[in-house]
């Protein structure tokens, strides 16, 4: 299916949430480090309930230990600057949707690299989207294309 990427992810519900999130929609999660938080941080226990134990969550050192274990197939870094709506992508089977940390983003050497860089759009003067919220919109996306088919991986 498709690899949801946090890029150094600082608030645990986030992750928690993604967790769940990843699991119902057999996904894999990918953690950039450092992380802002401790993994057993009451916070991200909570937000990742039962889930936890059945996410597929792989850990990184670096975005280019991730790109060597992970060997996605494409890299889809969502950003508020970038030039294509998510909608307009065509998402594949082994695709990472990278997200950025909570307060500033991907860094700017990650978006060059970036085989598209999207954007969710949202309203005049907002700044931006809750990270768990803007993973959440993205995946549904790339699962609607492909029908909601189940995941094709063991979780």
């Amino acid at each position: 299916m498709f690899k949801v990427v946090l890029h150094e992810p600082e608030i645990p519900p986030n992750t928690g949430n993604l967790m769940r999130l990843t699991v119902n929609t057999g996904c894999e999660l990918h953690l950039i480090h450092p992380l802002g938080f401790d993994l057993d941080e009451a916070r991200l226990r909570r937000a990742g309930l039962d889930y936890r134990e059945h996410a597929a969550v792989a850990h990184h050192d670096s975005y280019a230990g991730f790109l060597e274990e992970a060997q996605p197939q494409r890299v889809i870094a969502f950003s508020q600057h970038g030039d294509t709506l998510y909608t307009d992508v065509a998402y594949e089977q082994g695709d990472a949707l990278l997200f950025g940390k909570e307060s500033v983003g991907l860094p700017e050497e990650i978006l060059d690299a970036a085989d598209v860089v999207t954007r969710i759009p949202i309203a005049p003067g907002g700044r931006s989207l809750n990270l768990a919220n803007a993973a959440a919109i993205a995946v549904y996306e790339a699962w609607r294309q492909h029908g909601f088919t189940e995941p094709t991986a063991d979780l």
